[in-house]
């Protein structure tokens, strides 16, 4: 994501302020709100394999279009495009990895092969952050021109998957199979409608945080290249911790380890609207840290309890929760900092998510006891 380091700044030079810029992310959430769970589930019945390759295509198209927009509606195509195609390829994605090790009886070794392939990401990202900041020194536009051609590279790489479901007994396609999943996800099942609530409270803190990060070190009267720096560095924490996860996990429990997610992140939030300095820099860090072990240890806990034949439909509610609350508090929080300052706007979401996070852990512990 080479595009990532500068994007908030590219959209501020394209005379977008930062309610545009999170109504523009609320948007591009709605649209994957839309097809998630629906791709999803067509992933299960049509397969992972083909999900992807659809998937790949439009994220390729979509920064394709960003390299020649330079308006809130050219913006806006792109990340529709974006958007759907993200769609097909969130809950596709871990679902196939969970699958693969199941038909190798290493199902136990998701948690360290998530964590992994997060870790691989996020330092990916690292290098791109580095390579994104340069490139924008000839112009913010220009990581988006060198995003179009790594984005392609997913096409061939999709295309070169096997997928372990393709010889499985698929369920029938139908919109109240479609339904009667989410029914069992988010009602029936509790264990696992906390299990989902938790995730997606905290998958929804890191969306929101990612896109406060770049106007809070501007604000701080950072350069663009030491924005990059910065960015880089905090990925290769998330991709360092996130190999320790699974050990961090087995240390503090199930109950222990979703207390210090939610303490951690909300916290941060706070902290870092706080001490609007380099202190909250530092603070950041360790949201990050949290992060790293956040994202793969919440995503295992869904899986250990979700049969295959519903996995990515399950992965993907989980997805639609995130998205659907970002729609509503992104915009919000976006309007909040224009009309008062992006310190107040971060110790506002961090209580908003303590709240939320707090009795979704509460719930958690009494279906789990």
């Amino acid at each position: 994501m080479l595009t990532m380091p500068i994007i908030v700044l590219f959209y501020q030079e394209n005379g977008l302020s930062m309610q545009d810029v999170l109504t523009l992310k609320g948007i591009y959430s709605v649209a994957v709100v839309i097809l998630e769970i629906p791709s999803g589930y067509l992933a299960d019945v049509w397969g992972r394999k083909k999900s992807l390759i659809l998937g790949a295509i439009l994220g390729f198209l979509g920064f394709v279009i960003y390299s020649f927009s330079d308006d809130f509606t050219g913006f806006l195509i792109a990340e529709l495009i974006l958007g759907i195609g993200s769609s097909f390829i969130s809950g596709s994605d871990s679902a196939m990895l969970y699958d693969s090790l199941l038909k190798m009886n290493r199902e136990k070794d998701y948690l360290k092969q998530e964590s992994r392939v997060m870790s691989i990401g996020n330092f990916a990202e690292a290098l791109a952050g580095i390579a994104g900041g340069s490139l924008a020194l000839i112009s913010l536009r220009t990581p988006f021109i060198f995003q179009s051609f790594i984005a392609f590279i997913a096409v061939p790489a999709a295309f070169l998957l096997l997928d372990p479901s393709q010889n499985m007994p698929k369920s029938k396609a139908g919109f109240k199979h479609i339904l009667s999943i989410v029914k069992f996800s988010l009602w029936d099942s509790a264990k696992l409608r906390w299990n989902i609530v938790l995730s997606s409270v905290i998958g929804c803190a890191t969306l929101t945080l990612a896109w406060f990060i770049q106007p809070y070190l501007r604000d701080l009267d950072m350069e663009v290249s030491t924005i990059g720096v910065i960015w880089t560095m905090l990925n290769l924490t998330v991709g360092a911790v996130a190999l320790l996860a699974h050990r961090v996990e087995g240390y503090l429990g199930k109950i222990g380890t979703s207390i210090f997610i939610v303490v951690g992140i909300s916290g941060s939030f706070i902290l870092s609207g706080w001490f609007h300095s380099l202190i909250g820099v530092g603070i950041l860090f360790f949201f990050y840290f949290v992060r790293g072990i956040a994202t793969p240890v919440l995503k295992d806990y869904i899986n250990r309890i979700t049969e295959s034949d519903m996995r990515a439909t399950v992965l993907s509610v989980r997805n639609f929760i995130i998205r659907i609350c970002f729609a509503i508090i992104g915009p919000f929080l976006g309007w909040y900092t224009d009309h008062f300052s992006i310190s107040s706007a971060l110790i506002l979401a961090g209580s908003i998510f303590f709240v939320l996070g707090g009795i979704s852990v509460l719930f958690l512990r009494k279906v789990e006891a």
